[in-house]
């Protein structure tokens, strides 16, 4: 997956008080949780710091930065292209957790924490049973 730069990191929108609880969650969470449960709770951050920066939209947002990529996510329909925006940042939250989003199946099959909280949060607000 593309990374921008390794230093954006969702504190730049969550302040530091919100990051540092949501990097103890992950390190204390992560080694033993399920990938579909974990990637709903990272989704649910990713959603929240989107509404953080849409909420400072007025304010003077860098073209490249953290709060801009996720406006510019919430654009795209796609987890793929979600992650061009926002991979690094995810690649960011998990270092400063010192946890490992990316893992091996019993089948020996590669999969990320990352890629499913992807997943989720481009379908946050899908119904299918509507």
């Amino acid at each position: 997956m593309p990374t921008k730069q390794h230093k954006r990191s969702l504190q730049e929108v969550v302040g530091p008080g919100t990051y540092t609880v949501w990097v103890d969650m992950l390190r204390r969470l992560v080694p033993e949780g399920r990938t579909h449960r974990l990637s709903v709770v990272v989704a649910g951050m990713l959603q929240y710091a989107y509404l953080i920066a849409a909420e400072n939209q007025g304010d003077d947002i860098e073209e490249d930065s953290v709060a801009q990529a996720l406006l510019d996510s919430s654009e795209a329909g796609d987890p793929e292209e979600v992650a061009e925006y926002l991979y690094d940042v995810f690649d960011r939250l998990f270092k400063d957790a010192k946890v490992k989003h990316k893992r091996t199946s019993a089948r020996g099959e590669d999969y990320s924490i990352a890629e499913s909280a992807l997943e989720e949060y481009v379908s946050w607000f899908d119904m299918p049973w509507e």
